[in-house]
């Protein structure tokens, strides 16, 4: 089931789900306040390496 949420980028509404009510879901947010960033952007990465990496300095 999908559900509404929060873009991380541009803090309107979007939808995270398994896509197929997508429809239902954006169907009473106003087009004015939908995300309209870009899906295939990529992605900003904020940490790098993993939780052992990173304690481990490497």
């Amino acid at each position: 089931m999908c559900r509404a949420t929060k873009c991380r980028k541009c803090q309107k509404t979007t939808w995270a789900g398994c896509g197929q009510h997508v429809k239902q879901v954006m169907a009473h947010v106003p087009r004015s306040e939908r995300c309209s960033c870009d899906p295939n952007a990529p992605k900003e990465s904020g940490k790098k390496g993993g939780f052992f990496a990173r304690l481990l300095g490497r």
